[in-house]
């Protein structure tokens, strides 16, 4: 490794062939750039070594995975707007002398959805209440989307994500039916991630919507095959993971890169 390089990475629990690393990288020779995207293994206790470690040596930036998106956050001089809603940084940002912590997932599925639709005063389902649902809802909300619902099986962590983005909640109980006038579903829940790629949504719906999953992998779930045969329109996962890395980048780096460049990559990896 050399330190006339640039450096990012990412803090958390790394795999063998990281999707992420892959498209960052990728984005980094589009740009004729010279950095490395390192994924680095850190457990819980040793967090606030890891971000003093990544301001010593001088990282740009770096992303944080599951389970540091909450427990990071004392660490960081400050967080931005969104990631302060949300409760969760999962991409940090060198300021200065400062490391400023941003939720970028959010924004990549509004940068995605924006390509399809406007989300001002469009009414919304959202499946789930966890981290990526509570992202997606708050960037929704302050781009001014109409009528939101949160439909969750915990009835505790749906009504407080309801409660934080002025929506309604709706117990999941059997199969959840999309209301008519509804313009976006999005499943913000693991139902259908690989291996379990036959594993349905319990929810029922019909043309006109358009049918949104955060999940990458694969990249063309059951759900989404299920909304296309039945002439609803089909968003996939990728253009959340591929939007939210542009961003990481343009913070970074102060360039965009080009999403057709990291969607490529992406997709020879998964």
């Amino acid at each position: 490794m050399s330190f006339k390089q640039e450096l990012v990475g990412l803090i958390g629990q790394p795999v063998a062939e990281n999707p992420t690393q892959a498209m960052v990288e990728a984005a980094f020779r589009s740009l004729g750039l010279d950095w490395r995207y390192l994924t680095l293994e850190v457990t819980p206790d040793a967090l606030g070594d890891a971000v003093r470690g990544a301001r010593a040596f001088g990282f740009r930036g770096f992303h944080c995975t599951i389970p540091h998106k909450v427990a990071v956050v004392p660490h960081l001089d400050r967080i931005g707007e969104s990631a302060a809603a949300i409760g969760a940084v999962n991409c940090v940002v060198r300021r200065g002398d400062d490391l400023v912590g941003q939720n970028t997932d959010g924004k990549g599925f509004l940068r995605s959805l924006g390509e399809r639709l406007d989300p001002r005063g469009a009414a919304v389902v959202v499946l789930g209440a966890g981290g990526a649902a509570r992202a997606i809802a708050v960037e929704l909300k302050l781009a001014g989307a109409g009528r939101l619902t949160v439909v969750n099986r915990s009835e505790e962590r749906g009504r407080e994500l309801a409660r934080a983005v002025g929506g309604d909640f709706v117990l999941w109980r059997g199969d959840y039916e999309v209301p008519a006038d509804t313009d976006v579903l999005v499943n913000a829940t693991s139902i259908g991630l690989h291996p379990e790629v036959d594993e349905r949504v319990p929810v029922a719906f019909a043309p006109p919507l358009l049918v949104a999953d955060v999940i990458p992998n694969p990249p063309e779930t059951r759900l989404l095959r299920d909304a296309a045969a039945i002439g609803c329109e089909a968003l996939d996962g990728l253009g959340m993971l591929v939007e939210q890395g542009v961003l990481a980048v343009e913070y970074w780096t102060g360039r965009r890169p080009e999403p057709a460049v990291m969607r490529e990559s992406l997709t020879d990896v998964l």
